[in-house]
């Protein structure tokens, strides 16, 4: 037991490059956008749903492909886990849970 108590502040030493370096980014990317990037963002959007239409799939590059599909494979993944998370169960509905319906 004493052995693996002295060991546990050498854990922490080796690990602090790499947990400075995590919250280095966590602390630019989970901060909630300032009112001067909201018209960016909204900006941006429109752009990107306004070109939705305008860029043919042709003229794409296998990069740009895959991309968009692992873009559209991260969306699908998080719409789904969001849906079982609100139902509460992985299959399907449970009967007689949340909304009773008319008897």
């Amino acid at each position: 037991m004493a052995s693996l108590v002295a060991k546990i502040p050498a854990a922490f030493q080796s690990a602090k490059p790499g947990l400075l370096t995590a919250w280095k980014y966590a602390a630019s990317e989970l901060r909630p956008p300032t009112p001067g990037e909201i018209p960016k963002a909204i900006g941006g959007i429109l752009g990107l749903v306004g070109s939705f239409g305008k860029v043919s799939w042709r003229k794409l590059t296998v990069k740009e492909a895959l991309l968009n599909t692992l873009v559209a494979a991260e969306i699908s993944f998080w719409f789904f886990t969001g849906e079982v998370i609100g139902r509460r169960h992985l299959a399907g509905y449970k009967p007689g849970f949340g909304y009773k319906g008319h008897h």
